[in-house]
């Protein structure tokens, strides 16, 4: 499928979403809580986080893992949808990036319950006086990456980085020599049930299962 470019929306917004089967996500939640409520809690997080984030001043788009699961009944019927494809995260997010119709895009995980309309107003925002934009993660990455995109991203561009490490967010910014870079709102990622209790826009949310505990 191909996002045609569309009158209506100069920004665009991307999520990465998985199928939220057991065993094949949030894995390192999955080994504190149980992979079944770890799945569970990931389509639910990501059903709130689709309503919340959905906003008429930008296009949301889902790109989606694996690739079979692009027609799954889960995903809201009105977002258009693409495949992640194949290679690492850097790879799935510079070719997303490099494959949009022209204009500011974004690029988002599933897995933080405190986005927000206001935080992704903030990064387009940025985007006006910067060439990309980050939001750091509490623990060295990043939860969002934007670009202005008025020229194609280096050949580079987050090729090398050191995924899943304190790393991650400055391996990336390095692709991007001689662009103007901001960087946005911290905000934190779950990983672990410590992370998942830790987070107070989880702790609010009506899909958190009061049963679940951190590993002892």
């Amino acid at each position: 499928m191909t996002i045609s470019p569309d009158p209506a929306f100069r920004r665009r917004l991307v999520v990465m979403v998985k199928e939220p089967r057991a065993g094949r996500v949030k894995t390192r939640l999955g080994r504190d809580i149980g992979m079944t409520r770890a799945a569970w809690w990931f389509r639910h997080q990501t059903a709130c986080l689709l309503r919340r984030i959905d906003d008429p001043r930008w296009q949301t788009i889902l790109a989606v893992a694996p690739d079979t699961a692009l027609e799954a009944r889960m995903w809201p019927p009105h977002l258009p949808r693409l495949p992640q494809g194949r290679g690492d995260l850097g790879a799935r997010m510079a070719r997303l990036l490099r494959g949009l119709p022209p204009g500011p895009a974004c690029v988002i995980g599933a897995d933080i319950p405190g986005i927000t309309r206001a935080h992704i107003a903030r990064t387009f925002a940025a985007l006006g006086r910067h060439d990309a934009v980050f939001g750091p993660a509490t623990d060295g990455g990043y939860w969002l990456i934007g670009l202005k995109r008025r020229a194609p991203p280096p050949p580079g561009f987050l090729r090398g980085c050191r995924w899943s490490t304190d790393h991650a967010l400055d391996d990336s910014i390095a692709t991007l020599p001689g662009h103007r870079i901001a960087l946005t709102d911290t905000l934190a990622d779950i990983d672990t049930a410590t992370d998942l209790h830790g987070s107070a826009a989880s702790s609010r949310s009506k899909y958190l299962d009061p049963t679940i505990r951190p590993a002892r």
